[in-house]
């Protein structure tokens, strides 16, 4: 993992996490990947936030790497994986941290704000805004809108189906998906009709590969050990996560940054009356931020955590 720090297995209760740190004593930042990646999709931030005094946190979530991968697909809810943070917290002796996440890390950061504010100093997220809980089960609405090929639609009615085709295809999969500038050439990321399984079967040479060769290899090597089964069930909690969160307060009251990909598959939100305290920026860029724009994002994000997380610490 060329300068990627060295892992260690932390017990947090449930699951043990493979967890990457840097730094010592500094303001703790905890950075949350997403779908499908690895704690390495942060290997541009960790030296930046290193040298500017940060204590730096990245595990690998439950069900990637050489994390635990229970069996049970409700072990994957937002309760389990934000739990999982905490717990990595307390084993290291931190009451309060710094959240960052990207993608689907995202979405757990922003659970942790509403499920567990007094940990909670601060949340920075790239790509996925904050999502106020819909009126009905959002499976059904993404149904209805975006029709049963839809991948998120496609994990939850057709269980392990694309999994198994990520396992069988690993590299073809993520060759295909860890592009950038394919909106040079279309705007549509999963065109009508295609399905997520596709990605595994075809090769699509969109665009550009957002990175090296070597560094695929880090991916590739990290998905063939762990597979695709345990990460896909993160998806199919969508359902189980709206049931369970119907009491819970649709505010976050922390301070937050927000960092959008201008040519992202998802679109900004306007998040007022739930993230009052909130700063967005937008990148020339796909769905992997930080892994597109490294130098811009760490110039945003180290800006806002100077002079926003900073004082309260």
């Amino acid at each position: 993992m060329m300068d990627f720090p060295k892992p260690r297995i932390v017990d947090c209760g449930e699951v043990e996490l493979e967890v990457f740190e840097a730094g010592e004593g500094g303001i703790p930042v905890l950075l949350a990947h997403g779908w499908p990646e690895h704690a390495f999709s942060w290997r541009f931030q960790i030296p930046a936030l290193v040298e500017q005094g940060y204590h730096v946190i990245v595990p690998n979530q439950r069900g990637y790497g050489r994390s635990g991968r229970p069996d049970a697909v409700e072990a994957y809810d937002c309760h389990h994986l934000t739990s999982d943070q905490l717990r990595l917290l307390d084993a290291l002796g931190i009451e309060r941290a710094v959240f960052v996440g990207h993608d689907w890390g995202a979405l757990v950061v922003w659970h942790q704000a509403t499920l567990n504010p007094d940990r909670v100093a601060g949340v920075a997220n790239l790509s996925v805004p904050f999502i106020p809980r819909t009126p009905a089960d959002p499976v059904a609405l993404m149904e209805r809108m975006r029709g049963p090929d839809f991948y998120i639609v496609h994990f939850n009615r057709r269980p392990g189906v694309a999994a198994t085709a990520f396992e069988q295809n690993t590299r073809r999969f993520l060759s295909n998906l860890y592009r950038t500038k394919q909106w040079l050439e279309t705007d549509v990321n999963q065109p009508s009709g295609m399905s997520i399984v596709q990605f595994a079967e075809e090769d699509f040479d969109l665009g550009e590969l957002m990175m090296s060769e070597e560094e695929l290899d880090v991916f590739v090597e990290a998905f063939n050990e762990s597979g695709f089964h345990a990460p896909c069930n993160w998806y199919r909690n969508f359902t189980r996560n709206w049931e369970t969160t119907e009491d819970v307060e649709q505010k976050v009251v922390h301070p937050a940054l927000m960092i959008y990909g201008k040519h992202d598959m998802v679109q900004p939100l306007d998040m007022t009356g739930y993230v009052d305290d909130l700063e967005a920026h937008t990148l020339e860029c796909g769905h992997w931020i930080q892994q597109e724009k490294p130098e811009e994002t760490n110039q945003i994000l180290l800006e806002w955590l100077n002079r926003r997380m900073k004082p309260l610490f």
